[in-house]
C-alpha cells in the first residue's frame, strides 16, 4: 500500500482525532494537512502507517493547545467536544489509536485548569456527581459552584452530547499526570484518598469530608509501576463493595 493509501484510509480516524482534542473542524482539517505533509516528507516509510500519522495528528493538535496556553487564551470551544456528524469511531475503546488520543487530549484540558476548576471538573466529569453533591463537597454555595463549572467550559456541544472522560487510562507516563493533576486538586478540597483492594486490584476509593464514597479507581501494576487506572463511579459501579466507612487507625 502507497503512503497516500494508507493516509487516505487513515484520514477519518485522523479527523475525528484531531476534531476531539481541538473541537473544530477547521482546525481538525489543518492538523490533518499538516500530518499528511509530515508524513509524505517522512525519509522512511513508518513499519506502521496508521500508528505513526495517529501519533503525528495526536501531537499536532496537542501542539496547538499548548500554543494557545502559552498565549494566555482559554478553551474557546466545546469542553470536550462531541465526535463530528458521521463519525464512524463511537466506541471509544475502538480503534486503540482513538482511545489513547483522547486520553491525551483530556489530560491535556485538565492541566490548563487552576486547582479548584481541576476539582469541580474532576468531580462531575470522572465522578459523576451533580451539582448539589459538588457544592457541598467543595464546601461552596450551588450558584457559585455553577459559575465554576461553566468557568471551565463544561457545557456540552451543539448536539447536546459531551465526550465522557476516559474510563481507562494505559501507560505509566500518562497515569503518574492524570495522578498528579487529580489528586492535589482533591485533597485542597478535603476529599480524602483511601487505599483499598477495587475489584480485586489494588486502587482507591474516595470520599468527601463526610465520608460519602464519590468514586473508586483500581490499578494494574506490572514490575512495580502502575501501568493503568481504571475508573468506577460510586459504589454502583464497583462489583464488590467498598467499606461502607472510611478505615480508622
Amino acid at each position: 500500500m502507497s503512503r497516500i493509501e494508507e493516509f487516505e484510509e487513515s484520514r477519518p480516524l485522523l479527523f475525528s482525532i484531531a476534531y476531539r482534542i481541538l473541537g473544530s473542524a477547521s482546525e481538525a482539517e489543518d492538523a490533518v494537512r499538516e500530518t499528511w505533509r509530515r508524513y509524505e516528507a517522512a525519509p522512511t516509510v513508518p513499519a506502521t502507517g496508521r500508528v505513526f500519522l495517529s501519533a503525528e495528528v495526536t501531537r499536532i493538535s496537542a501542539g496547538v493547545l499548548r500554543s494557545a496556553r502559552a498565549g494566555r487564551e482559554r478553551y474557546a470551544g466545546p469542553w470536550a467536544p462531541g465526535p463530528p456528524a458521521g463519525d464512524p469511531y463511537q466506541d471509544l475503546e475502538r480503534p486503540a489509536e482513538l482511545a489513547e488520543s483522547l486520553s491525551t487530549a483530556a489530560l491535556l484540558l485538565l492541566e490548563r485548569l487552576s486547582p479548584l476548576e481541576r476539582a469541580v471538573f474532576v468531580l462531575r466529569e470522572v465522578f459523576g456527581c451533580g451539582l448539589s453533591q459538588i457544592a457541598a463537597t467543595v464546601g461552596c454555595s450551588e450558584a457559585a459552584c455553577r459559575r465554576l463549572a461553566a468557568a471551565v467550559s463544561m457545557a456540552s456541544d451543539g448536539g447536546g452530547r459531551t465526550l465522557p472522560w476516559p474510563r481507562r487510562i494505559v501507560g505509566a507516563e500518562r497515569v503518574a499526570r492524570v495522578l498528579a493533576a487529580i489528586v492535589p486538586a482533591l485533597v485542597r478540597i478535603g476529599v480524602t484518598m483511601e487505599p483499598q483492594q477495587v475489584d480485586s486490584h489494588p486502587g482507591a476509593v474516595f470520599r468527601d469530608r463526610n465520608g460519602t464514597v464519590l468514586s473508586a479507581l483500581a490499578l494494574d501494576i506490572l514490575d512495580g509501576r502502575v501501568q493503568t487506572i481504571r475508573w468506577l463511579t460510586g459504589p454502583h459501579g464497583l462489583s464488590s463493595p467498598v467499606t461502607d466507612a472510611p478505615a480508622t487507625t
